[in-house]
């Protein structure tokens, strides 16, 4: 009954491609939820991977009683450090970011003006506003916003997407003030930074423990500040399609990229960031059309999904 009740929610703050605005009060009640736990995240059977025998949980790799004291996955961090190289290669292992980074901003923009109370059709519609880019990567979200007008921070735990990151922003003067560090969300925290919003995309999917990682996300984030979260969900579907077709069929990225245990379902995520003091408002999927190569906003949050949250007032 009680993830019917928060299914039924959940259908209520995603939305198509207009925008829709969410109550504010709205709240996902915690009473007799049970079905977060460390991973893996479900008792239903993963798939058979691709021409391997499934991948080892980490529930099944990772002692149970050693306490980890940092969100951090070495093994995705030596996955992206391989590749660091290609970020700014458009044909590259990240092209899928690529294609997919107008439709984020565009998300991005429409809520976090919203929120913000900024034109979203101003030039630089985040002025004056204190941006973190968490696992930034070689920095393509993060120079777009600034190009936006808000100061950016991004941090990456991997030193390779730093320098990449560093080099590329510096061509520019638009991108040049970005201030990048090799660090981690927890060790920001530790050093009582402070941000108006705070952006994690396609971030959570490779860290090693997602609870522990929000409430670092949620420390960062100003009392009444956003959040915004996107990964893959755990579904059939994004196991088709996200791994089968894009890593095995189409070798849009490297194979063993993502592992589907590590996908959180929307139900999840949102749970998660309520128990970190994060309420989601508002959701959408991101749709890919084969025939134009161009990803779009959905309310199909099967596959690719964004979510949009505020910090609750302390």
């Amino acid at each position: 009954m009680a993830s019917k009740l928060l299914l039924s929610q959940l259908r209520n703050i995603t939305r198509p491609t207009h925008h829709r605005l969410i109550n504010p009060n709205f709240i996902f009640p915690l009473k007799n939820q049970t079905f977060i736990h460390s991973r893996p995240y479900s008792d239903a059977p993963q798939p058979p991977p691709v021409g391997s025998k499934p991948p080892p949980t980490k529930a099944d790799s990772a002692p149970t009683h050693k306490k980890i004291s940092s969100s951090l996955n070495q093994a995705e961090l030596a996955k992206f450090s391989a590749i660091a190289e290609t970020w700014w290669d458009a044909e590259g292992p990240f092209k899928p970011l690529h294609v997919m980074n107008p439709t984020r901003l565009a998300f991005i923009r429409s809520t976090l003006c919203r929120h913000f109370g900024k034109d979203p059709y101003s030039a630089k519609p985040f002025e004056g506003l204190k941006f973190v880019d968490v696992g930034c990567g070689g920095g393509i979200l993060s120079e777009p916003l600034a190009r936006m007008g808000a100061t950016v921070t991004g941090i990456d735990a991997v030193e390779k997407n730093i320098n990449i990151a560093q080099l590329h922003a510096d061509l520019d003067p638009g991108t040049s003030s970005i201030e990048y560090l090799c660090t981690t969300a927890e060790k920001l925290v530790e050093e009582q930074r402070k941000f108006d919003a705070v952006l994690a995309l396609e971030v959570i999917e490779h860290v090693a423990e997602p609870a522990e990682f929000c409430k670092s996300l949620s420390a960062l984030t100003v009392s009444g500040g956003a959040n915004v979260i996107s990964t893959i969900n755990r579904s059939m579907r994004a196991y088709a399609t996200a791994i089968v077709v894009a890593e095995y069929l189409l070798h849009w990225l490297p194979k063993g990229t993502h592992e589907w245990s590590s996908f959180l379902t929307p139900e999840e995520l949102v749970l998660i960031l309520q128990r970190a003091s994060i309420s989601v408002q508002e959701m959408a999927g991101f749709v890919y059309n084969p025939l134009t190569g161009k990803w779009s906003l959905s309310d199909d949050i099967s596959v690719n999904f964004i979510a949009y949250g505020t910090k609750n007032t302390e």
